[in-house]
């Protein structure tokens, strides 16, 4: 059964910097391309930031230079570091593959705001 478990979200100031975690389990991790996804209240749920199997790293442009998407395979866990962050980065956020889809996790709230 695929697991995708969310944490490490929570209230910060502007400026300020949080790590997300992803630990999955179920799914052949090493071998997945993986995404951080994020919902605002209101919006479409969108892809943030995606890293494939061998590593390769990609943004939305929004946030290209603060974040930061990596895996460590042995772990099992995916991270997303995110500085200087933004009243705009509101969201909950997820974890999932970006080809092939699993099922949702319940995400880690966000919130920027002083």
């Amino acid at each position: 059964q695929v697991q995708l478990v969310e944490s490490g979200g929570g209230l910060v100031q502007p400026g300020g910097s949080l790590r997300l975690s992803c630990a999955a389990s179920g799914i052949n991790f090493s071998l997945v391309g993986l995404g951080w996804y994020r919902q605002a209240p209101g919006k479409q749920r969108e892809l943030v930031a995606y890293i494939t199997s061998g590593s390769v790293t990609d943004y939305i442009s929004y946030v290209k230079g603060r974040f930061t998407i990596s895996r460590d395979n042995a772990k099992n866990t995916l991270y997303l570091q995110m500085n200087d962050l933004k009243p705009e980065d509101t969201a909950a956020y997820y974890c999932n593959g970006i080809t092939q889809k699993f099922n949702w996790g319940q995400g880690t709230p966000v919130t920027v705001s002083s």
